[in-house]
């Protein structure tokens, strides 16, 4: 609490406050200055200690003025029914004033003018049998009747039977405030009820330097919050509301749903294909190269059996990118392979994919109608995978089927709808709608257009909906084959158009009941995109903070991902990385093939918090972009020891930090001047970058290192400087030596320690 506020509660000047704070020994500036709890608790307790009671406080407010020499009182006793008072009576009466006549024990008042009196205060109390009795003088207290009752009488300053006792003033209750994170410096302020500068100055002393828009985050708020006195209550988003209402949703308002399935396997093994024999229509045709380069979901109703949704992707890099951002939608996966080529690199991939997102696997194995199919060569190949075929005593369903013929389409359907019976798979329809965005554009005609899965509720038209940062009322919904339709139940595809924004794939789409709701929400969205973006890259696991989780206790497992040049490096480095788990880690290898580290390998990192190893092979440019806009750590090896001991130091903490030169700039001799004191000084010039008095330097004559070491000195005409900017001339001298010449350069850097990384 600042000084100013203590004193208007206490009904004080600000100076007489500081005057009597200093008296007890608390130094204090301005009437601006805030003062601790502990402070205001000691000075209260001083206060309520020497202050005198209630009762003479009341008192000596109500006592009457003085005799003067003007007045001379005279006292009359008055007996009635009424308790025994005196009256202080001046001679002369006030002009104008006329009391009622009364009856006085053998005497009467010889004067039929009573004047206006101030009542004298005895110290005795009140003793009124009968407050009904009137007395036949109603006094006038300064123009107040009298008191007809003693409560009456203690409101007046009557003392009562039992005079009060002192009560300590008690400190005020601190203020609570709401607060969702982040917050902007200006809306903190408003929810404080505090000026903005005000603000700015508690956060300054705090050393935090902010202005008006400037985020802050939890620790910031709680700490200015301190040291105002406030209290700060941490309100959920809505969106975490919502999540927490669905963990608490009754089970019995859940119904069966369709399952959602995801076509994936190798380039050309005919995935688009068989989904357009499944929906008898021709999607592939639409691409361009007659490969799938867009995903799509789409909807098949079998009759009598149920519907199933379809999400067909471009191989599995959609799948990955939406499960690496929290939403996994999918409930089985189809793996096609082709009959005629069997299990490849990219089937492979698809089946860790799956595998990591706990979902169970359906294998199509297509073109079967193939001169060169050969079903028994590719069982074979699936069985080395972790793929048993049910026919070879297997827990897989494997289906062979033929897109151009439409054998065995069918069986896969009825395959299908068994394995979402055995999931057994429920949501509740009957509630506000939530679903994922599986791809966004924008349309000429219509604006932004998201594509839709409905996980939970019943999506409306006309409902408000918000996905990530961007709202908008649905003004249409169509399904996968163009047509409008008015609402979609759960694990139902549509297209919607009316949202202000494209929002990104994987994004949580949510129904609300308000358009104030829905833009509450964005707002809080929209802060906290520009806190991420602020605070940079979001990291994932990486090898060197590996240890502080482990001595957290807060991880488990590491999971990595082996991108080699040959099997045999991939099988021997597995095997020695596995050796390595203990009781507080556990080291799994997710996803292990031949080949260049690609953008798949690091989506497949960024889902699953893994760390990839190159063995004698390196990454693409795009995945070494991807891997640091997603803050995925790659490493590369070419002895297998080296990432087995690298990886063994990371679990026990014991890396040592990695030093880094960084260079700074590079300034030549042009003139040598000789010095009694200093020896040898150069004039030089700054070439390149900059020459700072602290950074280390080496000294370079025709591309041979002379000497390494740091300056004795460093000026600019006749003055000691710490740093010479680009283009300026400077003296200087090196610690040590003293061979300048003309034409050498002189080289500065730092060197800058890095915490170690395998």
């Amino acid at each position: 609490m600042r000084v100013h506020e203590l004193a208007k509660q206490l009904g004080v000047t600000s100076k007489e406050l500081i005057a009597k704070l200093k008296t007890e020994g608390v130094q204090v500036s301005n009437h601006m200055a805030l003062l601790g709890e502990e402070v205001i608790q000691k000075y209260m307790k001083s206060t309520s200690a020497s202050s005198p009671s209630s009762k003479d406080k009341k008192n000596s407010v109500e006592e009457p003025p003085k005799k003067t020499k003007k007045t001379v009182e005279k006292k009359v006793k008055v007996k009635t029914t009424a308790p025994t008072e005196e009256f202080s009576v001046p001679k002369k009466a006030a002009p104008g004033t006329v009391a009622p006549a009364a009856s006085v024990k053998k005497e009467k008042l010889k004067t039929a003018e009573i004047p206006v009196v101030e009542k004298k205060i005895e110290s005795k109390p009140v003793e009124q049998k009968n407050p009904e009795v009137k007395t036949p003088f109603p006094a006038v207290v300064s123009g107040t009747p009298k008191p007809k009752t003693a409560s009456e009488a203690v409101k007046v300053g009557v003392s009562s039977s039992e005079p009060p006792k002192p009560v300590a003033p008690t400190p005020p209750a601190k203020q609570m405030v709401d607060v969702r994170f982040p917050i902007t410096v200006g809306d903190l302020a408003q929810k404080m009820n505090r000026k903005i500068p005000e603000l700015i100055k508690t956060l300054m002393g705090i050393g935090i330097f902010a202005n008006v828009n400037q985020l802050l985050n939890e620790e910031i708020v709680y700490a200015a919050a301190e040291t105002m006195g406030i209290v700060i209550k941490k309100v959920e988003d809505e969106t975490q509301e919502i999540r927490r209402s669905e963990a608490e949703e009754s089970p019995a308002k859940l119904k069966p749903r369709s399952p959602v399935v995801t076509m994936m396997g190798h380039v050309d093994h005919g995935k688009t294909s068989l989904l357009d024999a499944i929906r008898k229509t021709n999607v592939a045709a639409k691409e361009k190269g007659f490969i799938t380069q867009h995903i799509g979901a789409y909807g098949v109703d079998i009759p009598g059996k149920g519907h199933v949704t379809f999400l067909d992707t471009p191989g599995h890099e959609a799948f990955t990118a939406m499960r690496a951002r929290g939403a996994n939608v999918t409930d089985i996966v189809i793996l096609v392979v082709a009959a005629d080529d069997g299990v490849m690199p990219q089937t492979i991939e698809a089946v860790d994919h799956a595998r990591e997102a706990k979902c169970p696997i359906v294998v199509a194995m297509n073109k079967i109608d193939l001169p060169s199919a050969n079903p028994a060569k590719v069982m074979g190949e699936l069985q080395k995978i972790g793929l048993a075929p049910e026919e070879w005593g297997g827990k897989t369903i494997c289906v062979k089927v033929s897109a151009k013929t439409g054998k065995g389409i069918d069986e896969l359907l009825d395959m299908l709808l068994l394995e979402a019976e055995v999931l057994e798979l429920k949501a509740n329809p009957d509630r506000l709608a939530m679903g994922v965005v599986i791809e966004s554009h924008i349309s000429k005609g219509s604006g932004p257009v998201a594509s839709v899965i409905v996980q939970k509720g019943t999506l409306k038209q006309g409902d408000m909906v918000i996905a990530g940062q961007y709202m908008g009322r649905i003004r249409v919904m169509k399904n996968d084959r163009g047509k409008t339709v008015r609402e979609a139940g759960p694990a139902y595809a549509v297209e919607l158009g009316g949202l202000n924004g494209v929002p990104e794939a994987g994004e949580t789409l949510y129904a609300v009941e308000d358009e104030k709701t829905a833009k509450k929400i964005t707002e809080q969205k929209t802060l906290e995109l520009r806190e991420r973006q602020m605070r940079g890259v979001m990291k994932h696991m990486s090898l060197e903070s590996l240890y502080s989780k482990l001595s957290e206790g807060a991880f488990k497992e590491l999971k990595i991902i082996i991108k080699a040049d040959v099997q045999g490096s991939i099988e021997a480095l597995s095997q020695s990385l596995e050796k390595l788990s203990t009781d507080k880690c556990r080291l799994q290898v997710i996803h292990g093939i031949v080949g260049g580290i690609n953008e798949s390998d690091v989506m497949l990192a960024a889902a699953s918090d893994a760390i990839i190893i190159g063995f004698h092979v390196k990454a693409d440019p795009k995945a070494q972009t991807l891997a640091e806009k997603e803050g995925v750590d790659i490493h590369f090896y070419s002895i297998i020891y080296d990432a087995v001991e690298k990886i063994c130091k990371a679990m026990e903490g014991i890396l040592e930090p990695e030093l880094k030169e960084v260079s700074e700039g590079k300034t030549k001799i042009r003139q040598i001047f000789k010095s009694s004191k200093v020896g040898m000084i150069g004039g030089a010039i700054v070439m390149k970058g900059r020459l700072t008095r602290q950074h280390y330097v080496r000294l370079v004559r025709d591309n041979v290192v002379i000497f390494e070491g740091k300056l004795s000195s460093l000026k600019r005409f006749k003055d000691d400087v710490k740093e010479v900017a680009e283009g300026y001339e400077c003296g200087l001298s090196l610690e040590g030596f003293n061979d300048l010449r003309e034409g050498d350069i002189v080289e500065s850097y730092r060197i800058d320690k890095l915490a170690a990384k395998l």
